[in-house]
């Protein structure tokens, strides 16, 4: 079977070298592409914003009335209604039983004083955004969790939509299935931008969440599938960069629209000129020969030597005899990743990092209050620092291994989350420092993570293994906004869950066999029965085969 898939690959690399691996054609393809996968942090980390909770205290306008009340200045008003914080604010969620008109006179003695939770709403600061879903739905004080709710809710939709989308790219193409997946994502996503009830909104939410999924899965996949195996790290790259690039764009949108309606509008509209595009987007060749249809595999074929200005395929009946071989290697399920005792081991083991890679991602990413910065500037430097980190991490890869940079960077960003949780509000200055050092670090082990296992997975099982990692960092992507929510139990308690998520899954790399430089598994023996660290001789493949997998996990 492992010969079968090596030949096949083997043949279908020679018939992209007749008609041009990378030229015009795969350049045109990238670029088709990029308006899509700029899209998806935008909606990924949407959250930051249209969720933020602006600062708030009851509404006291119902109580001046009549009586003395109705003669006091708006400052008076606060002082005899609304008990204060130790900084001297107003409190968020509670106001005097009564109006304490004695605190004129000494407003310090109200630590006794009877109080009750807001009896007539909210008043919110607009200085930052004009509207939010807290302000909206007045998701505050007991209702707060409702907010950040939303973002698990989304990434539930996810989680699901990976699974279906999985089987709907397989089974109608990929280029059908992107279409579907940008009118689902746009339908929905404007739908959510004039839902008029938190429920609605969720479900909205939960639905785009699930056809954003096939846009990430799908527009890889298509870049990846047209190049051979030593272009392929570029186009990982730049399928990389896109995404830092729509995260930095964010925070440039959010900071110009204030409105959470306008501003899921903003983000989801490119994706009608991405609609517009994919006519021009090729159905992946390997596909159509993997499902016998040779003809429209020969249409692109030729489609793409005519771009790259090349000779057209030289013959049906290769295409053909490749078509038949293709169909051949579907025979490994799931159930091939735990039936030996090594690949139990290993599905445990990696696991565990794409959990820990996922949650310690997110988790930072989300928290992007309390650094003494705004919050736009905070994200636009949350997204900056990951380009470096991505390009460094390409070189430290070769140089220090696979594991030892996937240990590193968790154990480095849990340090880092360690070191916040013992420096002092004060020292805003350094606490920012290093936040946007961890951010980096954690970027980088979300990188090296996209290597390392699929160098680990041999070949027969290697796209069954993406999907359980993939299945395992949307999970840890779903509970990354709930860790946050217990910030209301303790306040240092998220950081405390994420720092050892991050220790305790660095230090489980560390169990997992090294593969820079060894020979890359063909087939189940391969793992169970190794044999010793040969240097590779498909080495330069490992890097291609990677990218394929940040279709499912790079989003």
């Amino acid at each position: 079977m492992a010969e079968t898939v090596s030949t096949v690959k083997m043949k279908f690399e020679n018939i992209l070298e007749e008609i041009g691996s990378f030229g015009p054609f795969q350049i045109a393809i990238i670029i088709l592409l990029c308006t899509p996968r700029i899209v998806l942090p935008c909606h990924f980390l949407l959250n930051n914003f249209i969720a933020a909770v602006p600062p708030h205290r009851c509404d006291i306008s119902t109580l001046g009335a009549g009586g003395l009340f109705r003669n006091l200045t708006q400052e008076q008003r606060l002082t005899v209604s609304l008990p204060v914080r130790e900084d001297g604010g107003p409190k968020s969620c509670e106001m005097f039983a009564t109006p304490q008109f004695q605190l004129l006179a000494n407003s310090s003695d109200s630590a006794d004083l009877p109080t009750v939770q807001c009896q007539s709403g909210w008043v919110h600061d607009n200085s930052t955004f004009t509207s939010t879903l807290a302000t909206e739905w007045d998701l505050v004080c007991d209702r707060k969790s409702l907010s950040r709710t939303t973002g698990t809710i989304f990434f539930f939709g996810m989680m699901i939509g990976t699974i279906a989308f999985g089987f709907l790219c397989d089974k109608y193409g990929r280029k059908n299935t992107l279409l579907a997946s940008y009118i689902m994502t746009i339908v929905f996503g404007f739908a959510s931008a004039f839902a008029n009830s938190y429920i609605l909104f969720a479900v909205l939410r939960f639905l785009t969440g699930f056809g954003l999924t096939g846009i990430g899965i799908n527009s890889i996949v298509l870049s990846i599938e047209w190049v051979d195996t030593s272009h392929r790290s570029f186009i990982g790259v730049i399928g990389s960069l896109s995404w830092s690039a729509g995260n930095m764009l964010l925070a440039g949108f959010a900071f110009l629209v204030n409105d959470w309606r306008t501003l899921i509008m903003t983000v989801t509209a490119p994706l009608g000129f991405a609609i517009v595009t994919w006519w021009w987007v090729p159905e992946s060749a390997r596909w159509l020969l993997a499902h016998g249809k040779v003809e429209r595999a020969q249409f692109y074929l030729d489609k793409c030597a005519k771009f790259n200005k090349r000779q057209k395929v030289s013959s049906k009946l290769k295409l053909e005899s490749l078509s038949n071989m293709e169909k051949q290697e579907k025979n490994y399920t799931y159930l091939h990743l735990i039936k030996t005792p090594k690949m139990r081991r290993l599905t445990l083991l990696t696991g565990i990092v794409w959990y820990g890679v996922a949650s310690t991602y997110y988790g930072i990413s989300f928290n992007i209050s309390g650094f003494g910065l705004n919050i736009y500037l905070t994200h636009f430097i949350y997204a900056a620092i990951e380009v470096p980190a991505k390009l460094m991490i390409y070189f430290f890869i070769n140089t220090f291994g696979r594991r030892k940079c996937q240990a590193g960077t968790l154990l480095l960003t849990g340090i880092c989350i360690a070191i916040n949780l013992f420096l002092p509000q004060g020292l805003w200055h350094v606490r920012s420092v290093v936040a946007v050092v961890g951010k980096g670090l954690s970027e980088a082990s979300f990188t090296t993570a996209f290597l390392y296992t699929t160098e680990l997975y041999p070949t027969v099982v290697r796209q069954n293994g993406l999907g359980y990692t993939n299945f395992m960092s949307r999970l840890g992507v779903l509970v990354a906004p709930l860790i946050l929510l217990l910030e209301d139990v303790w306040t240092a308690l998220p950081q405390v869950i994420l720092c050892s998520v991050a220790i305790t899954s660095g230090l489980v790399a560390l169990l997992l066999p090294e593969t820079l430089n060894v020979r890359l598994p063909e087939t189940i023996d391969d793992v169970e029965k190794p044999r010793g660290n040969e240097v590779s001789s498909h080495f330069v493949e490992s890097p291609a085969v990677f990218l394929e997998s940040k279709s499912t996990t790079d989003i």
